[in-house]
């Protein structure tokens, strides 16, 4: 293997092998840390910034890398935009793999962009993101029939088209 990744990132844990968090079998990661607190949440144990554990980013590539069945990795939480620095050096060394990237978060693609104005990490790592499902955790709104989303007023973006086009471009994924 050619990339070695520094540093590590907060976990609440990692299913290595996912079938429901995007397309294909999934390396799902787990962000520990979440300021939404979306009442009814699927994680609420990741609500906590200070719960978890440190991994070192190596290990989830390494991980990765083993598995051939692999479509790709899923970035899930808690909020994985609260670490978007260390989860954008993991998304490109599993691109670089012929690895596809799929990220969760309570914040909508809008905030998101917004917030890349201070953190420019995260229009990158929306950029590498093949699939964002974005937007709150709504309990009113929550329909088991929805392909890999909870609730109603959640949507599948192609991120990385949406960032090029600068406008929402929906997936087909």
């Amino acid at each position: 293997m050619s990339t070695q990744l520094k540093g590590s990132i907060r976990l609440a844990g990692v299913v290595r092998e996912s079938i429901v968090d995007g397309p294909g079998i999934r390396f799902t990661v787990f962000t520990q840390g979440c300021p939404h607190h979306c009442p009814g949440c699927h994680n609420p144990q990741t609500h906590d910034p200070a719960g978890g554990y440190d991994c070192e980013m190596q290990k989830i590539l390494d991980a990765v890398e083993k598995n051939p069945l692999l479509r790709g990795i899923t970035l899930s939480g808690g909020e994985p935009f609260e670490q978007p620095e260390q989860l954008l050096e993991l998304a490109k060394a599993v691109v670089a793999m012929g690895k596809d990237v799929v990220a969760f978060s309570g914040y909508t693609f809008e905030q998101l962009m917004e917030k890349s104005k201070e953190r420019p990490a995260i229009k990158e790592l929306l950029s590498l993101c093949c699939m964002l499902v974005d937007g709150r955790f709504v309990l009113a709104e929550r329909d088991l029939t929805l392909r890999f989303r909870g609730s109603r007023n959640q949507r599948l973006i192609n991120a990385a088209e949406s960032v090029k086009k600068g406008e929402i471009v929906l997936s087909d994924l």
